[in-house]
């Protein structure tokens, strides 16, 4: 309206000025135009004329001067139908929309014409009513949210057990809901008995694990089903009502057969009494009344202490799983909350009931704690409470006094780990006291994490030969058990305490073993480093033979050269490494090389022996150079290549085997030692087969030799040669498997002196026995010592006067030590 005035004012403003202004344009226009008929030429926009001097505004638009105007600087302009003073055309909840020349109506939002056309003109038409957004089927809520429909709008509203998001925007399309977690908020209502379990939009209540439906009525039972069937239902079953009673009973458990005790049977004859009284509802009143009376037992044991040994360790082992059982099926019974019972004797008891969570556990009684994540006691279906549980019962100690340690030779390799000298023969002391774990929810032996375990006990005494075990009692296969150390290591111990990981759950404790074991023999050792350390003089001696002294260069000298570096490798590594278990990467990488360089030694023994028995079947024809030709393309890819072949498959079999806790060699466990033995066994076995062959080939030979020959002599020769000769082919290793019975401690001599000596016998059979390496040892020694050149080579010249003299006898002999020892020609 403001505007439409101030256009007026300025038209007025102009009018002022210029009075008279058409009819001075008519008078211009001189006689002609003023009675001419005919339009008038300058009728504005929006306008039509009606004579040469008057024109009419179209409708919908109005001049300053009214409909009909004779001013030619008046205009048309659009008439605003829906503003004041102008009554509403268009009635109730309606809105006017103005166009140029016109206007039109429409509902207003959230509401709709009955026809379902868009606009109309007039009142009369209008039919304007509310429109459901909810039903239209374009539904403008999320997904999450429930459309509900108001007049003239809409509301996005969150279902039933469903909350805004965090952050969401609260506007009719921009509302998005998540579920709410009744269990964990605390909005539900199920009963103490029962277990919350959340579902979408809603909770339903079940009973706990070892309990049951207490049924009230038989509609309510069906309305139990259907709960269960459709789980959007839940919320027309009263959750509170759901209750359920616990459906667990006492375990079995009796008195272990064939022994007898007044007091054992009374204890049973109580707990049979609990049995009989026991109700769901009193879980704990039994449990306190259970410990009471092993408290009592433990506490005065009566005629229990005068049982023999290994009956005591019957009766505490049987007490130990009994006990375990027993309070792992009445926990279940028991609410979320923990519970701590302490005795007089000692006895004590601590319990944790609650729901699963991901955090640490701690439960502590007296000299001991447990550390253990809660996720190990989950249930399978991840619902419900579970329990931990801590029992300690420090008069058990009594009944397992002297009870053994792994007696079995599986759990050896355990025992290697705890300590360097594993304990045997003497009963370990128990240093504290003994308590027993458990879950609630699962038999636990593999644990997927460990569990810690801190002891409190005595002062530690000082002495050297005692090991510090972290142990669990093995109730074995005859019910009575012993001590073990597998699955559990210990990981720090001082003086008063010790700190043990298992991955299971038993009945633990804290062994002091003493080691009975003997130091190894002081003379075995000496001969061991005098008899090795000899040997490496003689090989490296012999190598170099082997090397520069070119008259005796062939192949069996390629043999001998090989099995002197392998020998003199393997020695010295053993010699200087063999106790390097500080660092067990090294002490494997060390293992593995001894490995490997034994059985190349003993590869190359296997060769020399071939060599032997088909020199000697050849020596029949006097034919040599096919033997050369086989071993050439035998000995290298034999020698070096089986040996590298057995460590791999052994490596990639067991890698973690290689060391022990006291030496760089094959561990024993799993039979990992007959990754050696195996080989070495085969190797020996078929020398001596080959040795034997051998003899059998050359007795025709030997007996076609010459009748001066001195018998006496050659026999003396021969024997004490193929002696040598099966040092040399290993045959004499044997003697390591023949360590058993009363003979052992003197086949531990023998098999000590003899191999360790093994570098002597090749250095004395193959050089210092051979007549061309002893004239290559002159020819050296004769270049050293120039001032007795004429005495050495009168001495040479007289030995050949001496071989003139006695042709037959000296070359029956040679051709003995060739035959025998060294066929090469």
């Amino acid at each position: 309206m403001a505007g439409l005035v101030d256009t007026c004012t300025m038209r007025n403003r102009r009018l002022s000025l210029l009075p008279g202004l058409s009819a001075l344009l008519v008078l211009a226009l001189g006689p002609s135009a003023q009675s001419a008929p005919g339009c008038a030429p300058w009728c504005p926009r929006r306008s039509s004329c009606i004579n040469a001097i008057t024109c009419r505004c179209d409708p919908g638009f109005s001049s300053t001067s009214g409909e009909i105007f004779t001013n030619v600087l008046e205009s048309c302009d659009d008439i605003n139908e829906c503003a004041p003073p102008m009554a509403p055309p268009c009635g109730k909840i309606a809105d006017c929309v103005n166009t140029e020349g016109s206007f039109y109506c429409m509902c207003n939002p959230g509401y709709g014409l009955s026809s379902g056309a868009k606009t109309f003109r007039n009142e009369s038409e209008n039919t304007c009513q509310d429109a459901n957004e909810c039903t239209s089927g374009q539904n403008p809520c999320h997904s999450t949210t429930h459309c509900l429909n108001t007049m003239g709008s809409y509301e996005c509203r969150c279902r039933p057990g469903w909350t805004p998001a965090p952050g969401s925007p609260n506007g009719p399309n921009t509302t998005i809901c998540k579920d709410v977690d009744e269990c964990h908020s605390g909005q539900h209502q199920c009963h103490v008995s029962t277990v919350c379990v959340n579902t979408v939009g809603s909770y339903r209540c079940r009973c706990r694990q070892g309990w049951k439906l207490k049924t009230r009525s038989l509609n309510y039972q069906t309305a139990w089903n259907n709960q269960t069937a459709r789980s959007n239902q839940t919320k027309s079953v009263n959750q509170s009502s759901v209750v359920c009673e616990a459906a667990i009973s006492l375990p079995n458990w009796t008195q272990p057969h064939g022994i007898n005790s007044q007091s054992l049977s009374e204890f049973f004859d109580k707990f049979q009494a609990l049995g009989k009284d026991f109700k769901s509802a009193s879980a704990q009143k039994t449990i306190e009344k259970l410990m009471e009376n092993v408290d009592e037992l433990l506490g005065t044991p009566g005629d229990l202490e005068i049982l023999p040994r290994p009956q005591q360790h019957c009766v505490a082992s049987n007490l130990l799983i009994g006990l375990e059982n027993v309070l792992r099926d009445l926990s279940k019974a028991l609410p979320d909350g923990t519970l701590t019972l302490n005795y007089s004797a000692g006895t004590a008891l601590s319990l944790d009931v609650q729901k699963q969570e991901e955090r640490n556990v701690t439960l502590s009684l007296n000299q001991a704690k447990m550390q253990l994540n809660w996720d190990l006691g989950q249930n399978s279906d991840n619902t419900g409470s579970s329990a931990v549980g801590l029992v300690y019962t420090p008069g058990m100690g009594k009944l397992l006094a002297e009870a053994p340690l792994d007696p079995k030779p599986e759990n050896q390799a355990a025992l290697n780990q705890n300590s360097s000298d594993v304990p045997q023969g003497v009963p370990p002391v128990l240093l504290s006291d003994i308590v027993s774990a458990f879950l609630s929810t699962k038999n636990a032996q593999n644990l997927s994490s460990p569990v810690t375990f801190t002891f409190s006990h005595r002062t530690l005494s000082s002495r050297p030969r005692a090991k510090v075990l972290c142990v669990f009692w093995d109730h074995g296969g005859d019910g009575c058990g012993h001590w073990s150390t597998t699955g559990c290591r210990m990981v720090t111990t001082k003086e008063d305490s010790t700190t043990c990981r298992c991955t299971h759950l038993s009945s633990f404790a804290v062994l002091m073993a003493h080691n009975d074991v003997q130091d190894e023999d002081p003379v075995l050792i000496i001969i061991t480093y005098m008899g090795l350390g000899l040997s490496l003089l003689c090989l490296l001696l012999a190598a170099l033979t082997f090397l520069l002294c070119r008259a005796i260069q062939n192949t069996s000298t390629s043999l001998h050269l090989q099995l002197s570096l392998c020998l003199f490798l393997a020695h010295l590594l053993f010699l200087t490494a063999i106790n390097q278990t500080k660092s067990k990467v090294l002490c494997a990488i060390i293992a593995g090389a001894l490995h490997y360089l034994y059985l190349a030694s003993f590869t190359w023994m296997l060769l020399e022996g071939l060599h032997l028995f088909l020199t000697a079947r050849n020596l029949m024809v006097v034919n040599y150079s096919s033997v050369n030709r086989l071993m050439k393309w035998l000995m290298y890819p034999v020698g070096y290549g089986v040996p590298v072949v057995v460590v791999a498959i052994s490596a990639g079999a067991r890698p973690c085997l290689y060391g022990t806790s006291t030496h760089c060699w094959l561990n024993p466990e799993k039979g990992f030692i007959w990754a050696f033995l195996g080989p070495v066994c085969t190797i020996f076995s078929v020398n001596l087969a080959f040795f034997l062959m051998t003899i059998w080939l050359l007795k025709s030979k030997l007996s076609s030799l010459n009748s001066d020959v001195s018998t006496l002599q050659n026999t003396r020769m021969l024997t004490f040669k193929a002696l040598a000769q099966l040092l040399i082919l290993g045959c004499t290793w044997c003697l390591g498997l023949l360590q058993v019975g009363p003979g052992a401690q003197v086949m531990a001599y023998l098999f000590t002196i003899i191999n360790t000596l093994q570098g002597v016998f090749i250095f004395l059979v193959y050089c210092l026995l051979s007549q061309q390496v002893r004239e290559q040892y002159r020819k050296w020694f004769k270049g050293i010592w120039k001032p007795r050149a004429e005495s050495e080579m009168h001495m040479l010249s007289s030995r050949g006067t001496l071989d003139t003299s006695k042709p037959n006898t000296e070359n029956s002999n040679e051709q003995l030590n060739l035959m025998v020892l060294s066929p090469e020609k």
